[in-house]
């Protein structure tokens, strides 16, 4: 019998929509973000790669969004409980990110964002002429100011990872992390 297709898959209009991949600037989501985290978060709680999804999504990869039934947030408050830092990974080197006067530098998007700090992501990457995903990137990056400890070595077991979950998310708050 073969498998059913994960809920972000099935689902893939509420873990990719904006309000979810994108925290409020304020950080506090308004009641429709709220809800669609609530929706991705549920939908994570039914999925049976829940857990090897929230494992890579705090010790291999910097993701966007809900993954492991947990927000960017709550996967920095995991790692930072575990002692691990994960680099976001530099797609732009990989992919050549281009725009119509030549190569887009970090520093164009920082610049932008610090000259309108109220600008939506959107709005910087339309006035740019870049993705969404490139500014968002680029962000990240420029937020990783201290030197960064490879998730490599050591990597911690899976059931450290859950216990920090569970701590985090205030569901095991006497949860003991290894």
């Amino acid at each position: 019998m073969p498998s059913l297709p994960a809920p972000c898959v099935t689902a893939a209009e509420v873990f990719q929509h904006p309000l979810v991949e994108e925290p409020a600037a304020s950080g506090r989501p308004d009641l429709q973000a709220r809800q669609l985290l609530d929706q991705a978060t549920r939908l994570c709680a039914s999925c049976p790669l829940a857990d090897r999804c929230l494992y890579d999504a705090v010790v291999e990869h910097d993701v966007a969004g809900v993954a492991g039934g947990t927000t960017p947030s709550q996967r920095l408050r995991i790692r930072r409980l575990l002692g691990i830092r994960v680099e976001p990974e530099d797609l732009g080197e990989f992919t050549g990110t281009t725009r119509e006067r030549g190569r887009l530098t970090s520093a164009e998007v920082m610049r932008l964002r610090r000259a309108e700090p109220d600008a939506s992501l959107e709005t910087i990457a339309e006035r740019l002429g870049c993705s969404l995903s490139t500014v968002k990137r680029d962000l990240r990056q420029a937020r990783a100011d201290a030197p960064v400890v490879a998730a490599r070595a050591p990597r911690p077991p899976l059931d450290a990872v859950l216990a920090a979950r569970a701590v985090v998310a205030g569901t095991g708050a006497a949860a003991r992390v290894a």
